[in-house]
């Protein structure tokens, strides 16, 4: 998810280490109160809104302290998450989830050891990660829009790497300036086209974008820079728990391009404004080719149907489209056929945020409680619950 960066002074909470969130390594084996409950027993199961599909599927992989936004899968099954320091400090930015649930930095503990209060070499630690994923060809990447407390990105921190899962370790970093991530730009969440020549980046920040990374040679650059469908939509009005979802100052949520698919032949890109209900696609070779004029590119986006405030994207093999509801605590499915139906809804999935795809087809989903972080609280942050992973089986 994005939570958009705005103007104002950073909360002092970012530059005290004291604010340094509960999150253990899996050598402090915690106990299920701390940093993360055992994946098994799920948490008992809360009733699902009138009229939701059954949440039988559902099943409670990991729960942290910690706000979890991004995940992604291997091809062998191994599972990654991270937390953003968007309120608060944490101990870890991105860390392999063990089968009972404990976590592990990763891709070691140097990478993770950026301390707000200490702020030390900003290109070689991890800032604040939005997403993580796994591209076909078994890489894990790293999006690290370097911008704690959704607020100023830090420059010379915004990042992209790539990781070896075989030898786990860094094999590329690719640094974006100020062209590609200005001021006010919050790099949200990347895919990557099965050759693995090509990475596609949603910024959600004050001028939404689509970023087009070259990853032969690392040069990016942005397109559709303010164009109509990287934006916000004026109309749609965020909601959650059935109330508009407002900052104490009156402020309403204003995120724009967020939510990003590939189709598994890399020729389509799909988006959406998290604020918005439109989903569009580009072909990629559009996107690709520099030679294209703005104004000819913008008129190439087509507007494929209408779906829902939506926060996390991913399609599968079959062009099923996977869209989290962070309004109604659910996750649909919008079929080839523009079909769209709801795979699970449950009070459990407190804001659904981000989707990845394991080996045998299941479907990954983060719950990180938007709505109830301090921004929209007068009295502070309001969590319900365990910030979770979550597995579900995939659509049929």
């Amino acid at each position: 998810m994005s939570s958009t960066p705005r103007t104002g002074r950073r909360t002092a909470l970012l530059g005290t280490a004291a604010s340094l969130v509960a999150l253990r390594t899996a050598q402090a084996q915690p106990q299920p109160s701390q940093a993360q409950a055992p994946a098994s027993p799920p948490a008992s199961p809360q009733p699902a809104a009138p009229g939701a599909a059954p949440a039988a599927g559902l099943e409670r992989v990991a729960a942290f302290e910690g706000q979890v936004t991004g995940v992604a899968v291997s091809k062998d099954g191994r599972m990654f998450v991270c937390f953003p320091r968007w309120e608060k400090d944490v101990e870890i930015s991105v860390a392999e989830v063990g089968r009972d649930g404990s976590l592990k930095p990763y891709p070691d503990a140097e990478w993770n050891a950026y301390r707000n209060a200490a702020p030390r070499d900003l290109a070689n630690h991890l800032i604040c990660v939005q997403s993580v994923t796994v591209d076909p060809q078994g890489f894990l990447w790293i999006l690290d829009p370097a911008a704690p407390g959704n607020e100023f990105n830090l420059p010379g921190g915004v990042k992209m790497l790539k990781v070896d899962l075989g030898s786990n370790k860094v094999v590329q970093t690719i640094a974006f300036d100020s062209s590609t991530a200005p001021q006010g730009a919050y790099l949200n969440d990347v895919r990557v086209t099965p050759d693995g020549r090509w990475a596609f980046i949603t910024d959600s920040g004050q001028r939404g974008a689509i970023v087009v990374v070259d990853l032969s040679t690392g040069k990016a650059r942005r397109v559709l820079d303010g164009a109509g469908p990287t934006q916000p939509e004026p109309d749609v009005i965020v909601k959650a728990d059935g109330r508009e979802l407002r900052r104490t100052d009156g402020r309403p949520t204003l995120f724009a391009a967020d939510g990003i698919a590939l189709d598994a032949e890399g020729k389509y890109l799909y988006w959406q404004a998290l604020t918005g209900r439109t989903l569009y696609r580009i072909a990629t070779a559009s996107l690709i080719d520099e030679g294209i004029a703005p104004t000819r590119l913008a008129s190439s986006v087509e507007k494929i149907g209408t779906t829902c405030v939506a926060d996390g994207y991913w399609m599968d093999k079959a062009g099923n489209l996977y869209i989290t509801s962070p309004e109604d605590d659910s996750l649909k499915v919008r079929r080839p056929d523009g079909r769209m139906d709801t795979l699970v809804q449950d009070k459990r999935l407190r804001w659904p945020d981000s989707l990845a795809e394991g080996p045998d087809g299941a479907i990954y989903v983060t719950t990180s409680q938007i709505q109830d972080m301090a921004r929209y609280h007068e009295k502070g942050a309001t969590p319900q619950q365990a910030y979770a992973l979550w597995r579900v089986q995939p659509a049929r």
